[in-house]
């Protein structure tokens, strides 16, 4: 329980992070340098401890570092240029939801009722936070928070396929993932036009905080998460997450939402309690965090 408090301060306040971060360097060159060298601190760990340095399932988890590294750490980043720290982890923490349904589209779990309601909310807290949806920076910064939340959704997908029928060391599948992911978004920040970076005391802060514990560490405990705990009980470290990311946003950062932006938020976050709750519940099964399907039914 300890890991995923810890989860969720680190990945909650990292949101404020994250946008002081965006002030003084494009999101691509932030992204691009927290997650390499968040995979190099994994390395030098692996190093460290002696274990080998080759790669699991090599295409696989180039899938996963593209979803879950340039996908995610990537869109959410470029979301934060424009938009709130509070309102983009809302959105990036959609996440549960687009698993259930990935889940149910492409690995055939079905979805409880209660599920599909839960989705309903989520995604009628969706529509009132996005709306009206024009071409203002603010509307791309929501588009690409969800896109952001999708990314990740499809991620833990490709974890639980990786996980599910072999061991896999999960120090390596981190940074094997974070380092084949940094590729394409340092290929983008080399090639795309930006500003240079501002190297200023807050910048590095920001950077050192996103390297270690908002990457490096952050990212162990998700994936720990995904292999070994109860969805329901990992479900309590997500739903904390985007709760403390908008509590820290108004409070640092005075991002204060406007009426409809904050029914849409308390409808996502109702909707991820209730999810949590029934994925707690032991005899039903749980599709939120994609545990492995039983090989046989009653």
């Amino acid at each position: 329980m300890m890991a995923l408090l810890l989860l969720a301060v680190i990945w909650g306040y990292n949101w404020v992070v994250m946008k002081l971060g965006v002030q003084y360097a494009a999101p691509f060159d932030f992204a691009a340098m927290r997650a390499f060298f968040g995979a190099l601190s994994l390395f030098l760990v692996i190093l460290a401890l002696r274990k080998s340095l080759k790669p699991p399932a090599f295409k696989m988890t180039l899938l996963l570092g593209v979803l879950q590294t340039s996908g995610m750490i990537g869109l959410s980043t470029w979301a934060l240029v424009s938009g709130g720290a509070g309102k983009t982890s809302i959105l990036c923490y959609t996440m549960p939801f687009w698993i259930l349904l990935f889940a149910w589209l492409l690995l055939g779990e079905r979805l409880h009722k209660a599920q599909w309601l839960h989705v309903a909310l989520a995604l009628t807290g969706l529509v009132l936070i996005v709306l009206p949806l024009n071409l203002t920076d603010a509307s791309l910064s929501k588009v690409l928070a969800i896109l952001a939340g999708m990314s990740w959704g499809m991620s833990a997908i490709v974890v639980k396929k990786i996980t599910q029928n072999q061991a896999v060391d999960l120090i390596s599948l981190t940074a094997w993932q974070m380092l084949l992911g940094s590729i394409p978004l340092i290929l983008v920040s080399l090639f795309l036009p930006s500003p240079p970076v501002q190297w200023t005391s807050t910048f590095i802060a920001a950077l050192l905080f996103n390297i270690i514990p908002g990457t490096a560490i952050a990212y162990l405990l998700w994936m720990f998460a995904l292999k070994n705990l109860p969805a329901g009980t990992a479900g309590l470290g997500t739903l904390a997450n985007p709760v403390i990311g908008v509590l820290a946003a108004a409070m640092q950062l005075g991002e204060i939402p406007d009426l409809t932006e904050a029914i849409g938020m308390i409808l996502i976050v109702i909707a991820l309690t209730l999810n949590v709750l029934q994925a707690m519940k032991p005899q039903q099964p749980i599709a939120v965090h994609l545990t492995s399907r039983q090989s046989t039914e009653d």
